[in-house]
């Protein structure tokens, strides 16, 4: 079996949270929006319906997971959730903390304004919260 690879683009728009059972769990580098992004630890993904069917079960419960633990670290209005893949194939599923305030709002977060970086700071912070709610050490 060979290892996992993920691809250079979603590693570098992204920094490490932790590795559930199926998915690399990673918290993307826009302060804009608590936004974390999954990936599957499985080679030549594109779909979810390339998954196996345990994957794919596997791949909900973690979605819902990590979609709990985001809204009630940073108790959002409403959390965005999607595999769209257009820019990057690999297999990978948003979970965004959306709030009225935000400067997308109510739209798509693509495009809409630039990426904001984190202070290092913060960016732990929110990481330590995530595995704290998640409870991953």
């Amino acid at each position: 079996m060979s290892s996992f690879s993920m691809t250079p683009r979603l590693e570098g728009d992204s920094l490490a949270i932790a590795d559930l059972p199926l998915c690399a769990l990673r918290l993307m580098k826009d302060a804009n929006y608590p936004w974390v992004m999954m990936v599957p630890k499985r080679n030549d993904m594109i779909e979810i319906t390339d998954l196996s069917e345990p994957d794919r079960q596997q791949l909900i419960r973690e979605i819902c997971q990590v979609s709990d633990a985001l809204k009630a670290v940073t108790t959002c209005d409403k959390l965005n959730v999607g595999a769209l893949g257009n820019m990057v194939p690999q297999l990978h599923v948003h979970v965004i903390a959306r709030f009225q305030k935000d400067p997308a709002w109510p739209g798509p977060v693509w495009g809409a304004v630039p990426a904001k970086p984190y202070t290092d700071e913060d960016a732990d912070r929110l990481i330590g919260r995530l595995r704290e709610a998640l409870a991953i050490t």
